[in-house]
């Protein structure tokens, strides 16, 4: 075992990540520095900071990284028009880069030669994390403790907590029925009941929404204005990036918008059923969409449309800080000047139903064109003869082949 004199560990204060603290300072006997980063969870976070003290822990960060969490990555992705495989908006992938660069500029602020987090040897975070990790800081050395010990179950984890006089609360130990994750995007459910793919979620589980059912039988309109491909204002109000994603769960999760239950293919193999809220998220994606349809010239529009499944692919497997990565973010992040404008929604049980958009600068409809009524001569309608005849040459002499082989 390699001598570790300090590490930076991913900390929540919850059960996992207490036992983890502990037991890095008991196997490894090294100083632990602990991060804690707020990025919209709707938990408080200062428990872990009591949590960490009663541990012994001297370095102890946390810090709200909300602002910086919607604008420099759920943002850029959204310019994608993210999804991975076609409904998952990626709520928690998106998250491990931010957190990974954190812990890498806090080791090198404290002088840790490791950094660790409490992802599962089964998952998808542990990539994310890890490829962060060496993206930022080639030579550092990374603590996995669920790919170490032999804690490997919930009932193991409260032994060891027990044993070792780590605060646990009460509610904690009757188990929570799932295994979520949350921040400013989305919140995540797994385990329990969703192991079984056939089962329907129980209404309890969903906490950021009302089911579409209960949902107000009144349509609730929406104005989304966009500068350069980002959301800057809502109604009319300007917000920063984090005010903006703040407002939109609010106002989706009041309409039963945003609710997903899905079965994923995880990088590491297996498949795996999660059940997400992601009401902001949901309305950003159709508002930018719709604002994309009148300033996007179509081949850009569709060019982009091939690349987003492996743009998406990148960021759920764990590649954010690839210079693939990067490179597409350089196209997208281009063809997004001209994306300004406003977009008009109706929220309805449920439903995001875009029911108009405008631009004063950068709209490329023109209705003197696409008009039913007399265009006075701005389409020449007789122009689609030729133009169907040469796109269907290559048909018609196949055509010709086929019924010449017969």
């Amino acid at each position: 075992m390699k001598k570790i004199n300090k590490v930076v560990l991913a900390f929540s204060g919850g059960l996992d990540t207490s036992v983890i603290l502990k037991w890095l300072q008991d196997t490894y006997q090294c100083e632990v520095v602990t991060f804690t980063a707020d990025i919209g969870q709707g938990e408080e976070v200062e428990p872990a900071r009591l949590k960490a003290k009663q541990l012994g822990v001297k370095e102890i960060y946390i810090e709200d990284l909300r602002e910086e969490f919607v604008r420099d990555f759920v943002f850029p992705m959204f310019r994608a028009n993210t999804i991975y495989e076609g409904e998952y908006l990626l709520g928690t992938s998106i998250a491990r880069p931010l957190i990974a660069k954190r812990q890498i500029e806090i080791a090198s602020e404290t002088g840790a030669d490791a950094v660790s987090h409490g992802a599962t040897g089964k998952g998808n975070d542990q990539v994310r994390f890890e490829l962060g990790y060496y993206a930022l800081q080639p030579d550092i050395h990374v603590i996995a403790p669920w790919r170490e010990w032999d804690l490997v179950s919930r009932e193991k984890l409260l032994q060891y907590a027990e044993q070792h006089g780590i605060p646990v609360e009460m509610k904690k130990k009757a188990g929570s029925p799932y295994s979520m994750d949350a921040n400013l995007l989305h919140i995540s459910y797994e385990g329990r009941v969703l192991e079984n793919p056939a089962v329907e979620p129980e209404e309890s589980m969903w906490r950021w929404s009302v089911s579409p059912e209960k949902a107000p039988d009144k349509a609730e309109y929406l104005d989304v204005e966009f500068s350069r491909g980002d959301a800057v204002a809502l109604n009319g109000n300007l917000l920063s990036p984090a005010g903006i994603l703040e407002k939109l769960n609010q106002l989706g999760g009041r309409h039963g918008i945003g609710r997903l239950d899905l079965v994923e293919n995880r990088y590491v193999g297996m498949k795996s059923r999660g059940c997400y809220e992601t009401p902001g998220g949901t309305i950003l994606l159709r508002a930018h969409r719709a604002i994309e349809s009148i300033t996007l010239d179509r081949e850009v529009a569709h060019l982009k449309d091939d690349l987003m499944p492996r743009y998406a692919a990148l960021i759920y497997n764990g590649y954010w800080w690839s210079p693939e990565r990067k490179m597409l973010q350089t196209m997208i992040d281009a063809a997004q000047e001209k994306v300004n404008g406003w977009v008009r929604l109706k929220l309805y049980k449920g439903n995001v139903i875009v029911v108009g958009r405008d631009s004063q600068t950068d709209s490329l409809f023109d209705s003197n064109v696409a008009t039913f009524e007399d265009d006075a001569g701005a389409y020449n309608q007789a122009d689609a003869a030729g133009f169907i005849r040469l796109n269907a040459l290559r048909l018609r002499i196949a055509a010709e082949v086929e019924k010449n082989r017969k």
